[in-house]
């Protein structure tokens, strides 16, 4: 069992771990972004062609998904979502920190039996995406914001989808609305969840001295990592694009 430290607010209980990975995690995404788009010119070289490059890569993806004036709208959007999901899946190949605690700590959530229970190892550092929490709310936020979308642009048209083509698929079209957010945080969580186990475990283990089972587990890694955030940005325009789409 892994043991995070907690605080409480306002009756809401607020993983500190997870924190401190989102903060870091957006914090990140700020830095590249500001360092790739520094002294724009017309005649684009070095870090502003990686950025452009990551723009027209992200504008494959919504415009793949939607009519020109459209994707436009939602290109910042995605941009943002792939980004910081990257940085997100990576940091915990990167850097994950943890520390024995030899006593409970009240104000942090942490109790005897929890640290009896992962054997006095607390986490303090690690992936905010191998969390379900983070994932779960990532993607209901998207599925929330997608249904939003619909409805302003054509309520009348929004309402009509769930009984075509014919009324009595309405059950399975809300089965199908409900599975979206579901799939969508789950993969994302078990494969990243998964990278972080088996990397703690090597690290651990006897394969730590080898060193080779370990270093390539960790490049198998971040190209999970960057799969799952290309697969997850474009799930959110599927999503999205079925919603606000022409057809």
């Amino acid at each position: 069992m892994e043991l995070t430290p907690k605080v409480k607010f306002l009756g809401m209980t607020f993983d500190v771990t997870l924190m401190i990975g989102s903060v870091v995690s957006a914090l990140i995404v700020m830095l590249i972004v500001f360092l790739l788009t520094r002294r724009l010119s017309v005649r684009p070289e070095g870090r502003q062609n990686v950025m452009e490059y990551i723009i027209d890569f992200v504008s494959g993806i919504t415009g793949t998904m939607l009519e020109k004036k459209e994707s436009a709208k939602y290109l910042s959007f995605a941009l943002t979502t792939f980004l910081f999901i990257l940085v997100a899946n990576l940091l915990g190949v990167i850097v994950m920190v943890t520390s024995t605690v030899n006593g409970p700590i009240p104000s942090l959530g942490i109790t005897t039996a929890g640290l009896k229970m992962a054997d006095n190892s607390v986490s303090w550092f690690k992936s905010p995406t191998s969390d379900i929490n983070v994932t779960v709310a990532m993607a209901g936020a998207i599925f929330l914001y997608s249904h939003f979308a619909g409805i302003a642009k054509s309520p009348r048209g929004y309402l009509q989808h769930y009984v075509k083509p014919f009324w009595w698929m309405l059950p399975i079209h809300l089965i199908d609305e409900v599975s979206k957010p579901a799939t969508h945080a789950l993969r994302l969580w078990a494969n990243i969840f998964a990278g972080e186990v088996l990397i703690t475990i090597l690290r651990e283990g006897a394969f730590y001295f080898t060193g080779v089972p370990l270093f390539a587990w960790m490049g198998f890694s971040v190209f999970v990592g960057c799969i799952q955030a290309y697969i997850f940005t474009v799930l959110a325009m599927v999503y999205i694009a079925q919603k606000v789409g022409e057809e």
